[in-house]
């Protein structure tokens, strides 16, 4: 039997607002969230923009702090591949440099030794060489996604959270994006919280699904008891829709 890379329990997170007066004003956003990501495991979490993924994300990862509970890492250095590459990938700096930043700041390999991780990594997710020497603004969306997927293994992380890698991409690219996180999953032995509002992307990649909605997970089964015998109305809805 696997083990975990991830357990969540009984998490609780909260955002504070301005209210009256000035006053400080906590709103809770995440209630009482439990799972568990095994190893070599794609587990997807759906549910409508708004509902706490996000959220969920960056509490996992240490990037929000307003939270109870308890979150347990079994991997080091968990990484997280975004959205829109675009707003995280430096466009004065070439894709070579940007690649090797977290080697750099991690300050273990000499600069020899990091050059060759970058090329490495580069080819892994399907740039040859050359595109080290480029800038970002000379790619392609799915080129850039491609590099955010690299700056995210660089440190040869086993758990990896994507947060909507392929939405901002078209059809096609998605399709070639999902086969290469297939692919990293089974050469590198990653484990994936993958997150999406898109139904149909989480059917193709995940082994397990979670549904949330106002900041609870209400159902999470097998991908297959979800799609095909959904328990609560919600998940029936969103596979309804995804449908049409």
């Amino acid at each position: 039997m696997s083990e975990p890379v991830l357990e969540v329990k009984n998490l609780n997170a909260y955002y504070y607002g301005n209210g009256f007066l000035g006053k400080k004003l906590k709103k809770q956003v995440l209630y009482d969230i439990n799972f568990e990501v095994q190893e070599g495991e794609i587990l997807g979490l759906v549910g409508e923009s708004g509902c706490g993924k996000s959220t969920l994300a960056k509490t996992i990862l240490g990037l929000h702090a307003d939270y109870d509970g308890e979150i347990i890492h079994h991997t080091n250095r968990p990484q997280m591949v975004f959205q829109d590459p675009k707003g995280s990938l430096n466009p004065a700096k070439t894709v070579g440099w940007i690649v090797e930043e977290p080697l750099r700041a991690y300050g273990k390999y000499s600069p020899e030794e990091r050059r060759k991780r970058v090329i490495d990594m580069l080819e892994r997710v399907g740039l040859s060489a050359k595109y080290a020497e480029r800038k970002p603004r000379e790619l392609s969306g799915g080129q850039r996604q491609r590099v955010g997927i690299a700056v995210a293994l660089i440190q040869r992380p086993k758990f990896i959270i994507a947060d909507e890698p392929v939405s901002a991409l078209d059809v096609t690219i998605q399709s070639q994006i999902l086969e290469l996180l297939l692919e990293l999953r089974r050469d590198l032995d990653l484990s994936y919280l993958f997150i999406s509002h898109d139904l149909n992307v989480i059917r193709q990649i995940s082994d397990r699904v979670m549904v949330m909605s106002e900041g609870r997970i209400i159902e999470q089964d097998t991908t297959e008891e979800i799609f095909t015998s959904p328990k609560t109305e919600y998940a029936k809805t969103l596979i309804d829709a995804s449908l049409l």
